[in-house]
Order: structure tokens, then C-alpha cells, then sequence
């Protein structure tokens, strides 16, 4: 079966995971976390992608991004692979690939996934029983969005407009995203973002992914699947 076309359209956010090539481990010391943040803020820049919430496991990544230019997070992240995948070898002295084929990603509406899918990003190290809370974890945008004021600086953090409409004063802003985590993501919904985002599909209501199949050209829902027709 050929390859749907990577959806990319312009000004929506998008869901993307990278995984280690077989689970394995793609972040082995403080230095790679460093090394990787380092050039995904180098290559967002260059390829004017905003990037919104992150959260960097021992063996994936959770981005959360919009890209403002056609093309712009393959760009991205094509570009960042190479160069983190030549320093990872370079470093554990190995060979042969690093990452499990192409990043997977979904469109998202923002409306009404926005947040969701960020809350998922940041609940991440939760899940996988790392830690307690998102704000005890360090590599994840958390502790951005839910600082009362604004003593920690990154390049690589662009908050959504989403956010940034939650108050005009960061300490109630932050205070309200907190809020935002004392209610659990539903299994239902988890299984929506994983599915969305495992087939390079949309994420959003009936309207949203007509409108995003209107822009792309590209269905954008998954394919029932059925009983294959008999053969005469």
C-alpha cells in the first residue's frame, strides 16, 4: 500500500513522537537531553516551527509544534535527526540507525484537543511511573506553563495562544493550567490521540477533518476495515 503524504498544512499544531529504533534507549545522560534540546531549538528556528510542550523519555520525544512554512517540521525534524543520530554514534561509539523509521504526527484541532494533547505530553513521565507529578520530571515543557512567574527562559518554548489567553497575568495563567491536572485524560481519549497520531491522521470533530481533507487533498480518517471481497 503506498504512503499517504505527511498532512502539514500551515498555522495548525501537530502531535509528533520519535521512538529508539526497538524501544531502545536514545537518551543515555544528561549531556544527551542537553544535546538534543540544544539542536531542536536551532532547527524550530530555522524552519520557523513553534514549538509548544515537549517531554524527552530515556527512549521516545513528545513534541507538540505549528509550523508556519510549508514542509516545516519534516524539515525539522530530518534535520535534527541526522545531526543527533551522527553525535549519538559518535558517542557510544556504534553504528547503523537510531530512531524507528518516520516520526509519527496528527493534526490536531486546537479547539478541542489543544490541551488535551499537551496535558498528555506532560503526563508522560507520570504514566511511565518515573515520577509523581509532571513538575518533578525536567526534560517537559511543564514547568513553563505552570511557573507563576517567569524565571525559567527557553528558546526552544513558544507558548500557544491557547495559553497565553488563560489570563494576561502569568501567575493566574499558571495557576489555571495547573488546574488543568487534577482531572485524568479518559482512556477513550487516550486511545484517539495514540491512534490519530500513529496513523498520520486528524484529531478533531466530523467539521475539523473535513476542513483539513479541503486543505490537503488528503483523506485524513482511517479506513474501516472490512471483509475483503470475494474473488471470481
Amino acid at each position: 500500500m503506498a504512503r499517504l503524504p505527511r498532512l502539514c498544512p500551515i498555522g495548525i499544531p501537530q502531535h509528533i513522537i520519535q521512538r529508539g529504533n526497538n524501544r531502545q534507549v536514545c537518551f543515555a545522560s544528561e549531556d544527551d537531553f542537553i544535546a538534543y534540546a540544544h539542536w531542536l531549538t536551532e532547527y524550530a528556528h530555522q524552519y520557523q516551527v513553534k514549538v509548544h510542550a515537549w517531554v524527552f523519555m530515556t527512549n521516545h520525544v513528545h513534541l507538540l509544534a505549528t509550523p508556519m512554512i510549508e514542509g516545516g517540521i519534516s524539515k525539522m525534524m530530518q534535520a535534527l535527526g541526522r545531526r543527533y543520530v551522527r553525535y549519538f554514534n559518535h558517542t557510544y561509539q556504534r553504528t547503523g540507525t537510531l530512531w524507528e523509521g518516520r516520526f509519527k504526527s496528527c493534526v490536531i484541532s486546537a479547539e478541542k484537543y489543544f490541551f488535551i494533547c499537551q496535558r498528555y505530553i506532560e503526563l508522560n513521565p507520570v504514566r511511565a511511573n518515573m515520577v509523581s507529578h509532571p513538575a518533578d520530571y525536567k526534560w517537559s515543557s511543564y514547568r513553563f506553563h505552570a511557573q507563576e512567574s517567569l524565571e525559567l527562559q527557553s528558546g526552544l518554548w513558544q507558548p500557544h495562544e491557547l495559553y497565553l489567553k488563560l489570563s494576561r497575568q502569568q501567575r493566574t495563567r499558571a495557576k489555571r493550567y495547573q488546574a488543568l491536572f487534577k482531572y485524568h485524560i479518559s482512556d477513550e481519549e487516550l486511545g484517539r490521540i495514540r491512534s490519530a497520531t500513529h496513523s498520520d491522521m486528524a484529531l478533531g470533530n466530523a467539521r475539523f477533518k473535513d476542513e483539513i481533507e479541503q486543505l490537503t487533498g488528503r483523506r485524513v480518517t482511517s479506513r474501516k476495515r472490512g471483509r475483503k471481497p470475494s474473488q471470481v
